[in-house]
């Protein structure tokens, strides 16, 4: 393991400065964040996914750069999203949990790109609890937000629009594009999808999209978690507790299926919000599927496999429209002659997963849920590597839109461009990562924990009641299913590990673990 000390901030990437940025006659360019919720990098076809195809997220990629290292900080939603804001970690932006408040005096990307002349917007899910701050227009989703007829918050007004999310959303940031007053500016939109965040519910058209798939079970689908402790005590595994009538939709008009939790409540209710055509539509589709399931009254295995096939298939569905809306901005830059001046990314606000070790969800430090997809398409004026195989992290993208932008890097910004990157034209670059998960008495049970990976091994320490540690060897164990921890052979590279550690720690300013 390479243990040369690089240190951590903009300065890591100052011995080469972008081509980008040193071309000061270059227009400004527009600047569009697409980040979805919860989106698996397993479900993109860029990415490799076998289950299904992603045409227009792919050709972001395809036509720019897919980034095969990208990473978060801290696998959940609103502490992703402050990350992004910041370019600083979850204790240093003070959003450590989705409990949390986002102080919105502090210093954004979006502030900064204001005071450079730039018109900002933000349209979509926001999760944050504050308001808005740092943009010219916000038209943001209510807390989580709903997949039917969802209510929107508008520069302090609350409205229902009708339809989909995905589909609204989109049209609001379409919208915005269209009409901006001051269309002299360049701008930056933080385009952000509910999709496909729990539970799971397609576009009535999508409905039945993949019906005629039967989908492979994950190899570790049924891990016995051996020698992890830490995994074995999560609540968030397919088979034992993904909600038939709440995450699975079985909610019959009888009320004959019961679970015993308090989502069965939910399940029913999250269906009201529909007007009559989308439900006459919904019901159509699932009132077979919940009779048969009625009829079968499975159990064990038989169940387990049921919900992880119906999971995939609404999971994807949603994925389904996500993908036709990326398609929809493109064509409309495309259209109005707006493509070539505008930098588009593609990102989710954290991975997930798909069955792997037998789960949904996100949470844990292990590769599903730590990774997160990452395609970036720049104007083709720019040199643009097909492909970065470097280890990059969410506190980057702050810096890397604020030097597309023309604009400079605050010094206590923690992440850095990757424009070198793309270009070529870095010298050096970060060998490790640093992660911290902060919550632990949510409904899903993950304990707190730490950790640090490098290109081939992973370190987690699990504590806050539990004090579990867990060493990887990726090249040999990419699935993470054995841990080295006593492993007498790995002495040197924990060591080395431990220490590498501690120096991200103390770099990321992080006191107390």
């Amino acid at each position: 393991m390479n243990n040369q000390k690089i240190t951590v901030g903009c300065l890591l990437a100052m011995s080469a400065v972008s081509g980008w940025a040193q071309n000061q006659e270059r227009k400004s360019p527009n600047i569009i964040y697409i980040m979805t919720d919860d989106h698996s990098y397993q479900t993109i076809s860029a990415y490799g996914s076998r289950c299904n195809e992603t045409p227009h997220i792919d050709r972001i990629g395809l036509e720019g750069t897919v980034f095969r290292n990208s990473f978060v900080t801290n696998s959940i939603s609103g502490p992703c999203r402050a990350v992004l804001l910041t370019g600083k970690f979850s204790h240093l932006n003070g959003f450590k949990t989705n409990s949390d408040k986002f102080d919105g005096s502090q210093q954004t990307f979006p502030k900064l790109l204001q005071q450079a002349g730039y018109e900002t917007a933000i349209v979509g899910k926001w999760h944050l609890a504050s308001d808005p701050t740092g943009f010219d227009y916000w038209n943001i989703l209510l807390g989580q937000g709903i997949y039917y007829n969802p209510p929107f918050n508008e520069m302090g007004k609350v409205k229902k629009m009708e339809g989909y999310a995905t589909n609204v959303t989109t049209d609001i940031a379409i919208d915005w594009m269209k009409n901006r007053k001051k269309k002299e500016k360049p701008f930056c939109l933080l385009l952000h999808h509910k999709a496909p965040h729990r539970t799971w519910m397609p576009d009535t058209c999508d409905l039945g999209a993949y019906d005629g798939q039967q989908f492979d079970l994950p190899e570790n689908f049924y891990d016995d978690y051996a020698g992890r402790k830490a995994a074995a005590e999560q609540r968030m595994s397919v088979a034992k507790d993904m909600n038939e009538v709440y995450d699975l939709k079985m909610a019959d008009k009888e009320g004959v299926i019961k679970t015993g939790s308090y989502l069965d409540k939910s399940g029913r209710e999250m269906l009201e919000g529909m007007n009559p055509q989308q439900r006459k539509v919904w019901d159509a589709y699932y009132d077979p599927i919940i009779n048969d399931f009625k009829e079968k009254k499975l159990s064990g295995k038989e169940l387990a496999e049921w919900k992880y096939q119906r999971y995939m298939k609404d999971y994807l569905s949603c994925i389904k429209s996500v993908d036709e809306n990326v398609g929809r901005v493109l064509a409309y830059l495309e259209e109005n002659g707006m493509l070539e001046n505008t930098v588009v990314i593609y990102s989710s606000d954290q991975g997930f997963y798909m069955g792997e070790h037998g789960w949904f969800d996100k949470r844990f430090m292990y590769e599903e849920s730590f990774r997160t997809p990452l395609l970036v398409r720049l104007p083709h004026s720019m040199k643009q590597k097909n492909e970065v195989k470097e280890l990059v992290q969410n506190i980057d993208l702050a810096p890397t839109i604020l030097e597309l932008a023309g604009v400079q890097v605050p010094a206590d910004m923690q992440g850095c461009s990757w424009l070198p990157l793309l270009d070529g034209t870095a010298k050096k670059w970060r060998k490790s990562l640093y992660y911290h998960f902060y919550e632990s008495q949510d409904e899903h049970a993950v304990h707190k924990h730490y950790g640090v990976r490098t290109d081939r091994y992973k370190l987690i320490h699990f504590y806050d009641g539990i004090d579990d540690w867990q060493l990887f060897d990726l090249k040999k164990d990419p699935k993470e299913m054995n841990n080295l921890i006593q492993n007498a052979k790995y002495t040197k590279v924990l060591a080395a590990l431990k220490k590498e550690l501690d120096r991200l720690k103390s770099d990321y300013k992080e006191e107390n673990r």
